[in-house]
C-alpha cells in the first residue's frame, strides 16, 4: 500500500489544520490506521489511531481534546483534524497502517510509511 499525507502548512498558534492520508495500491478499510509525527531532532512518535471501522480511537496525551482522527473507508482515506495548534505540534506528520489496533506501543507496518506532510506552528 502507498500512503500519501497532505494538508500540512504554516499556521499560527491556536489555528486549525486538517490532514488527509490517501491510500493507493490496496484498500486500507480492513486495517487500523495511525498518525505519527517527527519533530526536528526527535524520534518519531505516535499521535492518534483508529480501528478499521472507525468506532475506536485513541490519542497521545498532549493532543487529547484538540485532535480528532477519522476515516472514510469508501475513499480509503484517513484524516486528522488538528485544532488549537501549539508550537510543540510542529513536526512532519505521517500516516501508517498499524500491525494491530491493540499493539502497545502502536506499531506500524514497516512498508506502509509514506511521504509525510510538514506542519509548522508559529507563535
Amino acid at each position: 500500500v502507498q500512503l500519501q499525507a497532505s494538508g500540512g502548512g504554516l499556521v499560527q498558534a491556536g489555528e486549525s489544520l486538517r490532514l488527509s492520508c490517501a491510500a493507493s495500491g490496496r484498500t486500507i478499510s480492513d486495517y487500523a490506521m495511525a498518525w505519527f509525527r517527527q519533530a526536528p531532532g526527535k524520534e518519531r512518535e505516535f499521535v492518534a489511531k483508529i480501528n478499521w471501522g472507525g468506532s475506536r480511537t485513541d490519542y497521545t496525551d498532549p493532543v487529547k481534546g484538540r485532535f480528532t482522527i477519522s476515516r472514510d473507508n469508501a475513499k480509503d482515506t484517513v484524516y486528522l483534524q488538528m485544532n488549537s495548534l501549539k508550537r510543540d505540534d510542529t513536526a512532519v506528520y505521517y500516516c501508517a497502517v498499524l500491525v494491530s489496533y491493540y499493539s502497545d506501543p502502536p506499531s506500524a507496518l514497516e512498508d506502509s510509511w509514506g511521504q509525510g506532510t510538514q506542519v509548522t506552528v508559529s507563535s
